[in-house]
């Protein structure tokens, strides 16, 4: 998490989820129609880097990632019988501004203030409104997870779908478990998606190849991976702070098989998964 400023990493994933639209072929793995818009005037730069060396294992990986968790946590939210969506780390998250499903959930963003700030200057030069969204601000190493989606009206009586993605690899454990005991909190009913690093015995071939470069990379911009997990071991954390998991979840499990049938080079990598569980 960058204290000082943009997240260079929140940056990279919504050039990813825009860039799989214009450089990967149909069908495509989710629909991310504003990212591009989103990143202003770094948007040309941004999607530059696919345009031109989109076959590059970290960023046809990162595609893949950022897209297939956003396909599955989503269709989990319009699925279930959720009256909130709470969004952590949500970064240059887009699903406020552009799914329909946000018309029927109250929308919970949150993420380090320094981040926020940042998006609320994209989204005010982009154009878009910000009316239907909480801003919650909050670092997750030290701060009140639910006293700060209270103040901002969240209500612990109704259940709630956690969106948790692309961020616990750069926490640490500590941090992650007091989130998790906070989460417990919430209303029955209330669901948990979690996405995870696995530790590198695990990886598959893509998943090496994958890490060789991610690692070094996000570290480089001052955001170095932190935890890394196993299946078993995600799932004995949550039992400890009041979760029950219900599925641990690879990108290729995680959308229609039809989907892999490509004509293109993208495919799932096993460097993160993502788990489903509730209080």
């Amino acid at each position: 998490m960058n204290d000082t400023g943009p997240s260079r990493t929140a940056m990279m994933a919504a050039a990813a989820r825009a860039a799989h639209l214009i450089v990967d072929d149909a069908p495509h793995l989710f629909h991310d129609t504003v990212a591009e818009t989103l990143l202003g005037e770094r948007a040309a730069e941004l999607l530059s880097y696919h345009r031109d060396s989109g076959d590059h294992p970290v960023l046809s990986g990162t595609r893949s990632q950022v897209s297939v968790r956003s396909h599955y946590t989503e269709d989990r939210l319009a699925a279930g019988d959720f009256e909130q969506y709470v969004i952590l780390g949500a970064g240059l998250d887009t699903f406020a501004y552009r799914s329909p499903l946000a018309e029927r959930v109250a929308v919970y963003e949150v993420d380090h203030p320094a981040t926020q700030d940042w998006k609320r200057e994209l989204l005010a030069a982009a154009g878009l409104g910000t009316a239907t969204v909480a801003f919650a601000g909050v670092d997750f190493e030290s701060d009140d997870l639910v006293a700060a989606l209270t103040a901002q009206g969240f209500d612990l009586t109704r259940p709630a779908l956690v969106s948790w993605l692309g961020v616990t690899m750069y926490l640490t454990e500590p941090a992650i478990a007091a989130t998790l005991d906070t989460l417990s909190r919430l209303a029955p009913g209330s669901e948990l998606v979690m996405e995870y690093a696995l530790l590198p015995e695990l990886y598959d071939e893509p998943g090496r190849v994958f890490a060789q470069f991610a690692r070094l990379a996000t570290a480089q911009q001052g955001e170095p991976m932190r935890s890394f997990f196993s299946p078993d071991s995600v799932t004995a954390l949550l039992h400890r702070h009041g979760f029950t998991a219900a599925e641990h979840i690879s990108q290729r499990e995680a959308v229609d098989a039809v989907l892999w049938q490509r004509t293109d080079g993208l495919q799932p990598v096993d460097f993160c998964r993502m788990v489903r569980a509730h209080n």
